[in-house]
C-alpha cells in the first residue's frame, strides 16, 4: 500500500470514526459491537482503497460499510420481521442529520466517560472510541504494552455492558457529574502529553492534540455549559505554548524563561474567546475556567515580567476555596513568591512539608529548591533538587533538576 493512501486512510478514521461509531452505537445499543462494525470497514478500506482508489466521499464510504455490516447482524439475529426492519431502516445514511450526527457523538462521549469505570479504562475507551487511535498508539503514548492497553478497553467494555449502561445522554439530575467524569478525562490526557510522567521525553504533543480536539468538539456540543468553555479555553492556551516548551536539544524550558514570541496568537485567540464565553455565561466559575484565568494571565503580559501575578494569587484562592488540594496549594505558593517576593512563597510552601499527600510529589522539593536558590541558600536549595531529580520518573526533567542541583553547588555557600 502506498504512503500517500494509507496516511489518506488513516487521516479519515481518526476524524470520522466517533461519528461511525456512535451512530451504529445509537442503532444497536450495543458499543462494543459498534466498534467492531467500525473496524471491519476500516479493514475494508485498507483491503479496497488501494486496489480501486479512494472513493469520493471516504468517511460516507466508511460509514455505508459499517452500515452495512451492522444490517447483516442485525438479520442474522433473526428478529421479528418487524423489529428488524425498524433497526434496519433507522441505519438509513438520509436519516443521518449533522444534529443527529452531534448527538449521537455526545451519547458516546458521556458512555465512554463514566463513572462506572476506572480512569484508566475511561482514557483508553475515549482515546480509542473517540480518538480514533489503535491500541498500539495509545500503548505508545502512555509507554505499555498492546496486550496490556487491549485488556484494559476489553473489561471497559464488558463493564459497561454489565452495568447496562444506556446510550443515552444523561438526564439533568445526573448531567452535571457525568460533564465533570468526562473533563477529567480530557483534562487528564492533556496533561500526559503536556508533561509526560515518564519516559525520555518531556511532551508527547499527540496527546495533547488529541485532547484539545475532544475539548473543542465538547464545547460546541454543550454550549451552555460554562466548565466545558473553560476546559476548552485552559487547553488552547495551554497548548499555544508548545514550541518554547522545548529546546534545540530536547530540553523543557521553564514558562518564564520562555521566548513568548514562539507562543501561538492564534491559540491563544481561541483561549481567550473561551474564557470570555464561559464567563459570559454566568454564575461562579468552575475549577477548568479559573485555571483559563490563570493561563490567560500569562498569555497577556508580552513579557514574563508583566505578569500581572496578584490576580494570579486571587485566582488561585478562588480555585482552592472550589476544589482544595495540595497541588492547588503548592501552585499558589509560587504565585505567592512571585507577587510578594521568594520569602513569603517560601513561607506558605513549608506549610505543605508535612502534607503526606506531597510526600513523593517532585514539584514540592523543586518549588522549595527555586525559592531558596532565589535567597541565596545555595546548600538547601541544591538538596532540594536533588531531592525533586530522584522522585520524576521523566528523564529530561531529571536531567534539568540534577543540572539545577549542580549550579548551586558551585555557588559561594549562604551564610548562616
Amino acid at each position: 500500500m502506498s504512503d500517500p493512501i494509507r496516511r489518506t486512510i488513516e487521516a479519515v478514521w481518526h476524524m470520522d470514526s466517533a461519528k461511525i461509531i456512535a451512530r451504529l452505537a445509537r442503532m444497536l445499543r450495543d458499543v462494543s459491537r459498534a466498534e467492531e462494525f467500525a473496524q471491519d470497514a476500516l479493514v475494508s478500506a485498507l483491503e479496497q482503497w488501494p486496489v480501486r482508489g479512494i472513493p469520493d466521499n471516504p468517511a460516507a464510504w466508511l460509514m455505508t460499510t459499517a452500515r452495512n455490516r451492522a444490517i447483516d447482524h442485525l438479520r442474522h439475529l433473526k428478529l421479528t420481521e418487524r423489529k428488524s426492519a425498524l433497526m434496519i431502516d433507522d441505519l438509513e445514511p438520509d436519516m443521518a442529520g449533522e444534529e443527529a450526527i452531534a448527538d449521537d457523538l455526545l451519547r458516546l462521549i458521556f458512555v465512554a466517560c463514566h463513572p462506572v469505570l476506572s480512569t484508566d479504562a475511561r482514557v483508553a475507551l475515549t482515546l480509542r472510541m473517540l480518538g480514533g487511535l489503535s491500541t498500539a498508539e495509545i500503548a505508545r503514548a502512555y509507554l505499555t504494552t498492546e496486550a496490556a492497553i487491549q485488556q484494559r478497553i476489553v473489561r471497559a467494555k464488558r463493564t459497561l455492558s454489565e452495568a447496562r449502561v444506556p446510550f443515552e445522554v444523561p438526564p439533568e439530575a445526573e448531567r452535571n457529574a457525568r460533564l465533570a467524569s468526562v473533563l477529567e478525562v480530557i483534562y487528564l490526557i492533556f496533561n500526559e502529553g503536556y508533561t509526560a510522567t515518564a519516559g525520555d521525553e518531556w511532551m508527547r504533543p499527540g496527546l495533547c492534540d488529541e485532547a484539545l480536539r475532544l475539548a473543542r468538539i465538547l464545547a460546541e456540543l454543550t454550549p451552555s455549559d460554562a466548565e466545558a468553555h473553560g476546559l476548552a479555553a485552559l487547553l488552547e492556551i495551554q497548548a499555544s505554548r508548545t514550541r518554547a516548551r522545548i529546546g534545540p536539544r530536547g530540553e523543557p524550558i521553564l514558562l518564564l524563561q520562555q521566548d513568548r514570541a514562539r507562543w501561538d496568537p492564534l491559540m491563544i485567540e481561541r483561549g481567550l474567546t473561551a474564557l470570555a464565553r464561559a464567563e459570559s455565561l454566568g454564575g461562579s466559575l468552575g475549577p477548568y475556567a479559573l485555571q483559563a484565568g490563570i493561563a490567560a494571565c500569562h498569555a497577556r503580559a508580552r513579557v514574563a515580567e508583566d505578569t500581572d501575578w496578584v490576580r494570579i494569587v486571587a485566582l488561585y484562592d478562588a480555585l482552592f476555596e472550589l476544589a482544595p488540594s495540595p497541588v492547588v496549594a503548592l501552585n499558589r505558593a509560587v504565585a505567592v513568591s512571585m507577587a510578594y517576593g521568594p520569602a513569603a512563597g517560601l513561607s506558605v510552601l513549608d506549610e505543605l512539608r508535612d502534607e503526606p499527600r506531597l510526600a513523593e510529589y517532585y514539584l514540592l522539593p523543586s518549588a522549595r529548591g527555586d525559592l531558596l536558590e532565589k535567597l541565596g541558600r545555595f546548600e538547601e536549595a541544591r538538596v532540594e533538587f536533588a531531592r525533586a531529580a530522584s522522585l520524576t520518573h521523566n528523564q529530561r526533567e531529571r536531567t534539568l533538576l540534577l543540572a539545577r542541583s549542580s549550579a548551586c553547588e558551585s555557588s559561594p555557600r549562604s551564610a548562616h
